[in-house]
Parts: C-alpha cells; sequence; structure tokens
C-alpha cells in the first residue's frame, strides 16, 4: 500500500489529541496544511469527566455539562466553604467534546480522521513513517499521545505514583442533591491510611457523579473501589437509596518520569505523555487548550513544539509533593487539608494554573508543616 503523506500527523483523538488538532484548524496558518488524526477507537462513549475552574465565559462553555459557583472541602471534623469568586468549577463530559471535535475535523477539507491503530514509527532525516494495521502514512511532524512503555517497565529512580478512580452516576426519586454546589475532596472515608477521597458533582436534585479517587502507588482490588462509594454514599452522604446510571473508571500517572525525553527532531509527545497533566492534581484539560497553543506558536516560529512546555518552578514544587505521597503517603489528607483550611480556593486555583508569583506561592506553601517538605527536599539530594 503506498504511504499517505500529510504535514503533520496527531496519534491519539483524546483531550491532547483534539485540543491540537482543533487549535491548527482554528489557526490561518495550517489553513493549507494537510493534518492527519489517527485513532483506534471510534469515541462515540462517555470514558470520563474533565473539571476545571475557570473566570467567567469559556471556550468550551457551549459544551459544558454543568457548573458551580459553590463548592465546599470536608475532612475529619472539617468541613470549609469554598472561597472561589470570580472562578466557576465547570463540568464537560467527554463524550461531547469528542463528538463537538469529530464532527469538525471531519468537515475540514484539509484533515483527515483514519480509525487505525499505529504499530511503529519510522523516524528519518526528513519525517516519519507511521505503520498502522490497515496502512502506512508519511508525516513531516508526529504528535504521539501514547505513554512510552518504559513508563511502566523501566526500573529507575523517578518517582511513579498513580491517580486511579472510579465513579458512579447515581439517580434518587426524591429531590436529595443541591445542583448549586460541589464537593472538592470529602476524606471522611478513606481507603485504609492511605491519600483517598470522594467527591460529588451534582448536576440535578436527584442526579450526581460521586467519585472514589486514591493517589498511592499502587491500585486496589476492584470490589474495593464499590464498598468505598457505597459506604460513603450511606454512611457519610446519608443517601440511603438510589440507582447507579452510569460507572466511569480510570487512571492517571503521577510521576517525576520524564516524559520530555521522548521527543525526537520529528516526533513531539502530547498529553499525558508528553508531561501535560500537572503531576500534583491530575487535572488535564485546560492544560491540553494551554499547551495546545503553546505548540501553535513554537511552530509559527520555527522551533522544536515542546518549547517551554511544563518546565518551571511549579513542576519542583510537584516533585516534593510526589516525594512525601511516595514516603508518607498517610500525610495527604493533612496536607490537602492545610492547604484547603488556610488559602481560598481561588488562590490555590491561581496556583495550580500556573500563575501565581513566587511571592505568591511562598504564601501557599508556608500553609504546610514544614518537616515533611524538608524530607522532601533532602531526598533530592541522594
Amino acid at each position: 500500500m503506498d504511504s499517505i503523506a500529510y504535514n503533520y500527523a496527531i496519534i491519539g483523538a483524546g483531550c491532547a489529541g483534539i485540543h491540537l488538532a482543533l487549535a491548527m484548524m482554528d489557526d490561518p496558518a495550517f489553513k493549507d496544511m494537510q493534518i492527519l488524526i489517527i485513532e483506534k477507537e471510534h469515541k462515540e462513549i462517555n470514558d470520563r469527566t474533565w473539571c476545571f475552574w475557570e473566570i467567567g465565559a469559556g471556550k468550551w462553555d457551549h459544551l459544558v455539562y454543568h457548573s458551580w459557583s459553590k463548592g465546599k472541602f470536608n475532612a475529619p471534623g472539617k468541613t470549609k466553604q469554598l472561597e472561589m469568586h470570580p472562578y466557576r468549577y465547570k463540568m464537560l463530559r467527554s463524550i461531547d467534546f469528542y463528538r463537538n471535535g469529530k464532527t469538525r475535523i471531519k468537515a475540514a477539507p484539509n484533515f483527515q480522521w483514519i480509525n487505525d491503530s499505529v504499530e511503529n514509527i519510522l523516524e528519518s532525516e526528513y519525517g516519519s513513517q507511521l505503520i498502522g494495521n490497515s496502512g502506512q502514512y508519511q508525516a513531516d511532524h508526529i504528535f504521539d499521545s501514547r505513554i512510552h512503555p518504559d513508563f511502566y517497565t523501566k526500573k529507575d529512580s523517578y518517582t511513579r505514583l498513580l491517580q486511579h478512580f472510579k465513579g458512579w452516576v447515581v439517580e434518587t426519586e426524591e429531590d436529595f442533591f443541591d445542583p448549586e454546589e460541589f464537593v472538592i475532596m470529602d476524606f471522611r472515608k478513606k481507603w485504609n491510611n492511605s491519600t483517598s477521597f470522594n467527591y460529588v458533582l451534582p448536576t440535578s436534585k436527584k442526579r450526581a457523579l460521586v467519585e472514589f479517587t486514591l493517589f498511592t502507588p499502587d491500585l486496589i482490588p476492584e470490589d474495593h473501589y464499590d464498598q468505598i462509594l457505597k459506604q460513603y454514599l450511606e454512611d457519610i452522604v446519608g443517601l440511603k437509596k438510589f440507582s447507579i446510571a452510569e460507572v466511569e473508571q480510570g487512571i492517571i500517572p503521577m510521576s517525576t518520569f520524564p516524559f520530555h525525553q521522548q521527543h525526537q527532531k520529528h516526533l513531539t509527545k502530547i498529553g499525558t505523555a508528553g508531561s501535560w497533566v500537572r503531576p500534583s492534581s491530575g487535572y488535564s484539560f485546560k492544560n491540553a487548550e494551554k499547551y495546545s497553543q503553546q505548540i501553535i506558536r513554537n511552530l509559527k516560529k520555527q522551533k522544536h513544539p515542546s518549547t517551554g512546555i511544563a518546565k518551571n518552578r511549579f513542576r519542583k514544587y510537584d516533585i516534593l509533593l510526589l516525594d512525601i505521597l511516595k514516603n508518607k503517603n498517610e500525610l495527604g489528607e493533612e496536607l490537602f487539608t492545610s492547604m484547603f483550611g488556610k488559602n481560598s480556593a481561588k488562590q490555590i486555583f491561581k496556583f495550580l494554573d500556573e500563575e501565581t508569583s513566587i511571592i505568591e506561592d511562598l504564601k501557599i506553601i508556608s500553609t504546610f508543616r514544614s518537616k515533611p517538605f524538608l524530607q522532601a527536599l533532602m531526598n533530592q539530594f541522594k
């Protein structure tokens, strides 16, 4: 089969891949470029929910499923109402994002969507060749969202934690939830002595996404997620009768692994595989939007697409937090309780968006107990 030539190929039409494709589509500099999106799935199911905070109207408001202006944080013996203004917390279902992106991509004359699985990439001095199950494709530059196998198999000193979760969309016969207020973290029902919590995203008085999340080195038995969710809803939330309308589950790496070292002359890793997901939080949707725009700027300036992405002081903060969670996982509740208990949510959101000054950073960092962070800092020099 003859190879098809493209200027750019994007492997994977998930959050990062669609963000990048739409960013290219919206910039006139790419209107004459031939761009391939190659995805092994048909992207016709709602496989995850993305949440993010934003001031005012946003680019994706036409797809936002629900949003909240009020929130709270819960820990044993402590409830904190979130001071969010002027932010809103927004929920976007992946199926709506996929369908919107897929429709726009398939309608664009210079884009092509192909369902295929990439088995190999052959790089030359002038570009790359993608070897798929159903065809071969030539591209001047490839954007690849697949995590390199070394992350899972290589033995090294990098911290590897997992943010793993299971969520139920629950429905009730009677009005129960407040659709104007969400729970960002609730530590009152955990798995053993781990950094684990539930959160609640009500979308109506009778419907909410309730999710159990852990930041731990290993997964837990499958039935334990269900046990915690059931106990949390019944014992903590006080919901005795409900039905489960939908289930979602996933795993997000939280790691100091140098994903950026997998970039090549004609290949750029994107998404989790390109260090787009901030290791300390797992929030990815707005990062994918921001870094896609950075790639566009880099390409127009004829720089390598990865230039300036995920390389700043905030990643150094993340290294220290991950070290603590790796060596003293039980401290997670204390750390997050200090952060939300002693800072406004709007300042935390700004910090997690990497928009704070060093002075503002220090104000947040000073609310943590210093000993765990000093030990984590010392560990970096061992």
